[in-house]
């Protein structure tokens, strides 16, 4: 899809990962984990790095189930950190274990879905940035919800991972407002259902 955004190049992956994935409104607890596990593992690298690792990640992290994750002990980290399909940092690595057993007692609690939506009220927020140099790179907001996952057990979670986080599960919409995917997020951000409000 052409005529906007312009930060996904011409890469066939970056570019299906924007037109079909980046800022569609995401609801599911598990999916959600996923997206900020693997944001939390991009810091200091390039997305399309991660998105390119991705399913070797997935397989990695046994499908990203943090149930399962979260009983993982040493000799999981040994084995992750022999794994040359995934970024081997074994920080990444103990925060992802440390964060499946955050998403446990949160989800248990209140849902992680209800836990990260209700900080915009169930619904995306809609911006109508016209250029790439409009779009900040961390938020009130996201310096706010940082610091909770932090409190709550997640690591690699700062004010600004969080908010490309926020961008890519639709909790905030920040295709610019050329690009044609604007009024298609916006379209489904409001059809969604709406969580966080339990």
């Amino acid at each position: 899809m052409d005529g906007g955004c312009e930060w996904f190049g011409d890469d066939p992956l970056y570019v299906a990962y924007h037109d079909n994935e980046w800022g569609v409104p995401e609801f599911d607890s598990r999916a959600l984990w996923e997206k900020l596990i693997l944001d939390g593992f991009q810091a200091g690298l390039a997305w399309i790095t991660i998105l390119r690792k991705r399913e070797n990640f997935r397989a990695a992290f046994a499908g990203f189930d943090p149930n399962t994750v979260a009983h993982w002990g040493e000799q999981d980290i040994v084995r992750l950190l022999g794994d040359a399909g995934i970024v081997r940092h074994r920080g990444k690595i103990e925060s992802t274990i440390a964060g499946a057993q955050a998403w446990v007692r949160i989800e248990a609690r209140e849902g992680f879905d209800n836990f990260l939506w209700r900080y915009v009220g169930g619904k995306p927020l809609q911006n109508q940035f016209r250029k790439l140099a409009d779009i900040p790179a961390e938020t009130e907001l996201s310096h706010l919800i940082s610091k909770d996952l932090k409190s709550a057990g997640f690591k690699f979670c700062g004010p600004t991972i969080v908010y490309a986080f926020m961008q890519a599960v639709g909790m905030v919409n920040d295709h610019v407002v050329g690009c044609p995917c604007h009024a298609t997020v916006t379209k489904l951000a409001a059809e969604a259902p709406g969580v966080g409000i339990k």
